[in-house]
Formats: C-alpha cells, sequence, structure tokens
C-alpha cells in the first residue's frame, strides 16, 4: 500500500497541505452560523487597546483581513483575497468578529427590506426563469 506523501518531493511540497488547518488552530469548520458568502465584514475603526494588542498575537492572515475590511467586503471576496478555502476564511473572520475588531452584516438589499426578501416574489422569479 503506497503512503499518501509518496511522490512528493521536499522542494515541490504544497504548503496548502497543512497551511490552513495550521494557522485555523486545528478547527476545521466555523463556530459561527451567520457567515454566508455574501455577508458584508467591515472593520471597527476604534478598536480598543486590548484589542489592537490581541490583533497583533493573532495570524498574520487575520490582520490581513482587519486590513482588508477597512470597507465593507463580502467573506466571498475576502476568502479570494486571501487565496484561502472560504470554510477557513469564515474561521478566521468569526474569530475576528468574536474579539471585536470586525462587524457582520447581511447586504445591503436584504437590510433595508427588513430581511430576506418576501417568498412570493422568489416563486414568481423562479416560475418565470422555467418558462425561458
Amino acid at each position: 500500500m503506497k503512503h499518501w506523501t509518496e511522490g512528493f518531493d521536499d522542494d515541490d511540497a504544497d504548503e496548502n497541505l497543512v497551511r490552513p488547518y495550521t494557522i485555523t488552530g486545528g478547527r476545521t469548520a466555523p463556530e459561527r452560523d451567520d457567515l454566508a458568502l455574501i455577508t458584508l465584514v467591515t472593520a471597527i475603526s476604534e478598536v480598543s487597546a486590548e484589542a489592537r494588542r490581541g490583533l497583533r498575537r493573532m495570524q498574520p492572515e487575520h490582520r490581513t483581513i482587519f486590513a482588508l475590511c477597512k470597507r465593507p467586503l463580502a467573506v466571498a471576496e475576502v476568502a479570494s483575497a486571501l487565496n484561502l478555502p472560504v470554510s477557513v476564511t469564515k474561521i478566521l473572520i468569526g474569530d475576528l468578529i468574536e474579539t471585536g475588531q470586525l462587524r457582520a452584516r447581511p447586504p445591503l438589499a436584504f437590510a433595508q427590506a427588513g430581511g430576506f426578501p418576501d417568498i412570493a416574489i422568489l416563486e414568481a422569479v423562479r416560475d418565470g426563469l422555467r418558462k425561458l
């Protein structure tokens, strides 16, 4: 039986084999369930001194997310900018929300409508697409 590492040379080692697991501290799933691909995340501009010290102790990816989110970005955009899987990005974003450095909110269209679109509208769109 062949070991899964056979065929990899040390020079050709792909750091992505271990890296996501390492930067999340071994966590494989986000603790938050409110972070969708289109959830907007924004850095909180007035972070406490304690939160700033906490940011220095975090992974470089945490600091990169904080810097990227000076303007609102979707979770998917953050994952793309970091070139990391969305699940890993959600874990890192959750860490920053928990420490009070980021804020998450649904996209403006949902927030302005007071939540998600009416089911009747969604059904009408679905039916219209089916007729095409």
